[in-house]
């Protein structure tokens, strides 16, 4: 059974202020209190399910007939459930607060019990993946209702190749709460305790607010802040390089023993996706360096009247740019119309977020860094986490994030087990509804002034999202294959880093000292190996049913309606099949990525 926490995702006071009243979590959907009757009464119903599950079925599954293994799936989805709420409202209250003992300690404590509580159930895939295939095939032929369930099989039984003895997993289901989770959590308490002294301003800054500096119009500012940054990193850079070290060389392990043919295999696996596929995605971002990112950046060096950009330019709002500030009624009002002149039904959707305390969106001390948007449990509803801090880039994190949300709303119809989708297909609805925002934008543009500025605020996302997410891909890929062959200095993994900064952002960049230590902050690494070419593999898939919708496909929006329902319960080619799109054709990415151009051309047309 897999208890992910909500995953901080990186793309820092009080809520209110100069941007209005940003709204606080409300987490009594999911329970009153921490000590309430309701969180103990679970916990305890989790503990006696899990024995109970593994005394009716535990060396039993092969004896069951179709309607007895659907109850066992049932009950099992039930127990999922049940753990999956426990855990997210252990994890969402720690995210709102990561320095507070109370809350590391309650969510510690729940981690633990859930996972003392489920280790009974480690049997359940391992002893269901033993399964004769003609027996099963049988019996979900017999059992509709079990038949539902096949694409969760499907996923269980890719890792039959890779599954351990029984005593094996169990060891290792138990033993996870001192490997990567510990080390995950050293790695954000950490994060969350670092102080910033930045030339200029008048106290330390936390991270989140030290990096939001970086897209400051004062360019002295900017620098400012990457020097801060650059000089907590040093002096931390031992204790990141140990994480890196030691859950690279877990992995290491795991993966030797599962027999997994690379360290991007489990990932791929999880993700339902054939590993040709994501191989084409790198390759076609790669070759498209010259003409994406390394174009762009020379025309934003001559735009900055620059010879050479630096590492504090690259977010930097353009000379053109009036500096504003968004409040948090725009910020809804321009998502909210986006969604809602593609089809009302998306912001019907989106509007219980903003009301019902679905949303926590002030940067408060001792805050998880960043956005994410988090399903809990298909019972209860998403919650959407932000650092708001009134930039137009912000309104663009608040359309991501409930993309994902309204995503995760549409598919919990399907149920515990089939309502989550695959990373790769789980950043589709929140680009598309970043694209949405943003083509409204570039619609009521008055001048060219603000179209250019709306067209290269675009570009520099869809280089973040892919160019720098594939770069990333590649650090990792390196980082891995490096620490196969022994340990690495913090100088090891700074010259891995730096290759890659140079390839995929060009010749237009110059690197200040210390920036080789700025992969130390990026929390994907630490918290979900190789997830990040996600992101990328999101915006080229948005790309193209962008296309197919603005080029007037028929019942395009119910089409998209049905595809976010669908949750995981499909794979990528029957679910993009209506759209007419193939993932699998080599040719599929660079559709995309021509998009990414095309704007480029846009901006470099406006020079002439």
């Amino acid at each position: 059974m897999t208890l992910p926490l909500p995953q901080p995702v990186f793309d820092a006071n009080a809520s209110g202020g100069a941007f209005g009243d940003l709204p606080d979590w409300d987490l009594t959907d999911l329970y009153p209190s921490p000590d309430g009757p309701e969180f103990a009464a679970d916990m305890t119903e989790l503990e006696r399910a899990c024995i109970d599950f593994a005394a009716s079925y535990e060396g039993k599954l092969g004896r069951q007939d179709a309607a007895g293994l659907l109850a066992c799936v049932r009950e099992y989805e039930r127990i999922d459930t049940i753990a999956g709420r426990l855990m997210s409202y252990a994890g969402l209250r720690y995210y709102q607060n990561t320095i507070d003992p109370e809350r590391a300690q309650f969510m510690g404590n729940a981690q633990d019990r859930v996972t003392n509580a489920t280790t009974p159930l480690v049997f359940f895939s391992l002893e269901f993946n033993r399964l004769d295939d003609d027996h099963l095939a049988r019996l979900l032929a017999a059992n509709a209702d079990l038949a539902r369930y096949k694409p969760v099989f499907d996923r269980m039984r890719a890792m039959r190749p890779h599954q351990l003895s029984d005593e094996l997993e169990k060891f290792l289901h138990d033993e996870s709460v001192v490997g990567a989770s510990a080390w995950n959590k050293l790695f954000d308490e950490t994060m969350a305790g670092l102080m910033f002294a930045v030339d200029g301003e008048a106290e330390e800054l936390n991270l989140e607010a030290t990096l939001n500096l970086l897209t400051d119009p004062q360019r002295p500012r900017r620098e400012a802040a990457a020097h801060a940054l650059a000089v907590v990193f040093a002096k931390n850079v031992k204790l990141f390089a140990r994480i890196h070290n030691t859950l690279a060389k877990e992995k290491e392990i795991h993966d030797r023993w599962r027999k997994m043919p690379s360290p991007q295999h489990g990932r791929h696996l999880s993700n339902h996706v054939e590993p040709e596929v994501v191989e084409a995605l790198r390759n076609a971002v790669v070759a498209a360096y010259p003409k994406l990112s390394h174009r762009y950046y020379r025309l934003k060096a001559k735009w900055m009247g620059l010879e050479k950009l630096q590492v504090w330019d690259r977010n930097a709002p353009l000379p053109i740019e009036t500096p504003k500030t968004v409040d948090w009624a725009t910020a809804r009002a321009t998502v909210t119309d986006a969604y809602a002149a593609f089809d009302p039904r998306m912001a019907d959707l989106a509007k219980p977020f903003f009301d019902r305390g679905w949303i926590d969106a002030g940067v408060k001390p001792g805050k998880a860094p960043g956005a994410f948007a988090h399903p809990t449990v298909t019972t209860v509803h998403p919650y959407v986490m932000l650092n708001y801090l009134g930039k137009p880039r912000d309104v663009m994190t608040l359309a991501h994030e409930l993309g994902h949300g309204v995503h995760q709303v549409l598919a919990a119809g399907q149920g515990e087990l089939l309502a989550s989708t695959p990373l790769t297909l789980a950043e589709t609805a929140s680009v598309f509804g970043e694209m949405l925002t943003f083509r409204k934008l570039l619609d009521g543009a008055k001048t060219p002034s603000e179209k250019k500025t709306l067209l290269a605020g675009k570009v520099e996302d869809m280089i973040n999202t892919v160019v720098r997410q594939i770069a990333f891909y590649d650090f990792e890929c390196k980082l891995h294959a490096a620490r196969a062959e022994g340990e690495l200095t913090p100088d090891d993994i700074n010259a891995l880093w730096m290759s890659v900064q140079a390839q995929s952002l060009g010749d237009a960049f110059d690197f200040m000292d210390g920036y080789e230590t700025f992969w130390a902050y990026i929390p994907h690494f630490v918290h979900s190996p190789f997830y990040v070419y996600a992101y990328a593999f999101g915006d080229g898939l948005v790309n193209a049913l962008y296309a197919a919708y603005a080029n007037g496909l028929p019942d395009f929006q119910d089409k998209y309606f049905a595809m976010l329902k669908a949750g995981g319960s499909m794979h990528h080619k029957d679910l993009l099949a209506p759209f007419g799109l193939d993932l699998s054709d080599p040719a599929f990415w660079d559709k995309g990525l021509s998009m990414i151009a095309g704007f480029i051309d846009e901006l470099e047309a406006m020079e002439g």
